[in-house]
């Protein structure tokens, strides 16, 4: 292979992997634009109450089935999940599907986009 090819390869790898990171930023305003759809569910303050779901300040980073006051599903509290972007993106994208036994009823976000903005806006409140 010439090493033009080569080079030419190599730059086309580097784009993508560029771009696929800067996807999966995300954008908090949009995100908290999306988080609507869960507001019925979850609260997002600083010590707010839980509602049907936990809520939800500070997740990122947290281990899953661990906010007091909450009652979590066994699955959810024998999960070996930490909230990171992964197992968000994953989680939001069919919850039922990513962890069986889940009380989660919410079908999910389909959008990549969506989830990578929801998760960019939960990412801010610490």
């Amino acid at each position: 292979m010439k090493s033009s090819t080569l080079l030419a390869c190599g730059t086309a790898i580097v784009l993508t992997l560029a771009a696929s990171t800067a996807m999966a930023a995300g954008d908090a305003k949009k995100g908290e634009k999306v988080f609507k759809k869960c507001k019925a569910c979850h609260t997002v303050d600083e010590g707010g109450k839980n509602k049907i779901g936990p809520n939800l300040f500070g997740v990122v980073g947290k281990k899953a089935g661990t906010h007091d006051g909450f009652k979590y599903s066994k699955a959810m509290k024998e999960a070996d999940i930490t909230w990171d972007a992964a197992t968000l993106d994953a989680f939001l994208e069919k919850p039922k599907k990513y962890l069986k036994g889940t009380k989660m009823s919410f079908a999910g976000l389909k959008k990549e986009s969506q989830r990578q903005n929801v998760i960019a806006y939960l990412e801010t409140l610490k």
